[in-house]
């Protein structure tokens, strides 16, 4: 008996090991500062002397949601209890249907249908039934849909009319808009888009790293001593702009570190010009690879 469970599990084993090499071939992590190539397992080293790590992501990138995955169960392995998972794609109002669901009061149709699961929950499943399986804090850190599309149609001041309810789901009035690269970039990118050159929607993308930021603050403020991995669109948090910056205006002795990714042709050939400013680490990924959606 004991040797059919043994060899079953070096079966597990080794079936693990090939999926990770069917995926690690896919991708390449760097330290940006001495441009050399890293496993996770520097990133969770060099967390011994953080709070938060976050994790800009392509929304669609396998490669990614795997390395995400990965550093979040290998963050818990090293920290424990200590760790908190923070996720851009639950909103503030969310997180009573989000701890119901990790408490066990609910299943997952219930929390789909309570918290507006985003299309591809199923790329962010692993990592929050790994949370609830482990006891793990989960926070629900955007700004309301709704009060984010409000501002994008009415500007900033509209909040100002909500009631005390309300203003009790985004980060206090009012929040920064951040001048300066942020806003060139974002004008940058929205360049040519419908409404691109309207500060209105500017200010909408704002109150998405000021909600996120002040989310993780929060959190933070209550729970003295703890690690906070956050997971998010990386315009959010690359060139530690954005939330990041947000969040470091919050609380200056906050230490941060910032993972970008990019799917890029030349994964194999790193353009240091263009990736040495966007955080501590980048994540070089194979564009061949599928994409989740």
């Amino acid at each position: 008996m004991k040797k059919s469970i043994f060899s079953i599990a070096l079966v597990l084993i080794g079936w693990q090991a090939l999926a990770q090499d069917s995926i690690s071939k896919y991708y390449k992590i760097y330290d940006t500062k001495s441009r050399q190539q890293i496993t996770t397992t520097r990133i969770i080293d060099d967390m011994n002397n953080a709070d938060v790590l976050f994790f800009g992501e392509e929304h669609n990138d396998s490669a990614g949601h795997y390395l995400e995955n990965k550093i979040f169960h290998e963050l818990h392995a090293r920290y424990g209890s200590k760790l908190a998972l923070s996720l851009e794609m639950f909103e503030t109002d969310n997180q009573q249907p989000l701890n119901d669901y990790l408490a066990g009061f609910i299943d997952e149709a219930r929390l789909a249908k309570d918290a507006r699961l985003w299309s591809n929950y199923k790329d962010y499943r692993p990592m929050v039934d790994y949370a609830r399986q482990n006891k793990l804090p989960v926070v629900a850190a955007n700004a309301p849909r709704r009060y984010v599309s409000l501002v994008g149609k009415k500007g900033m001041t509209v909040l100002d009319d909500l009631d005390k309810g309300a203003k009790a789901l985004l980060p206090p009035l009012p929040y920064d808009t951040l001048t300066g690269r942020y806003r060139e970039k974002f004008y940058d990118i929205m360049k040519g888009s419908p409404g691109g050159d309207n500060p209105k929607v500017y200010y909408s993308q704002s109150l998405w790293d000021a909600g996120m930021s002040y989310s993780i603050y929060k959190y933070l403020k209550k729970n003295k001593g703890q690690k906070v991995f956050h997971c998010v669109g990386k315009f959010h948090v690359e060139e530690r702009l954005g939330t990041a910056a947000q969040l470091q205006m919050r609380n200056h002795k906050l230490r941060i570190l910032v993972i970008s990714m990019i799917s890029d042709d030349n994964f194999n050939n790193p353009d240091w010009s263009m990736l040495e400013k966007l955080g501590e680490y980048v994540i070089l990924t194979d564009p061949k690879l599928k994409k989740t959606f």
